[in-house]
């Protein structure tokens, strides 16, 4: 489905949701559970991904910076009002 951009191999713990942020990097937040709030966003690893507009950036299950193409993207286009 998408293709593997960079090898981090981050290791996953329970309890927290794995992204990629805006500068390119991998964190993580304490997910919501039973009423309780979540947490504050933590940096896990830096790399430093260069993203690109119509793709979704993701942690894949070996712990790697991949990537998808999303199928209604804009690509960056703005909206005629």
């Amino acid at each position: 489905m998408g293709e593997k951009v960079q090898k981090v191999g981050v290791k996953r713990e329970d309890g927290f949701l794995y992204y990629i942020d805006k500068g390119g990097d991998v964190s993580r937040a304490k997910m919501a559970r039973g009423g309780k709030k979540g947490g504050k966003p933590q940096k896990v690893t830096k790399v430093g991904v260069k993203k690109e507009a119509g793709f979704l950036y993701y942690l894949d299950k070996a712990g790697d910076v991949a990537r998808a193409k999303m199928v209604n993207a804009k690509m960056g286009k703005k909206k005629k009002k």
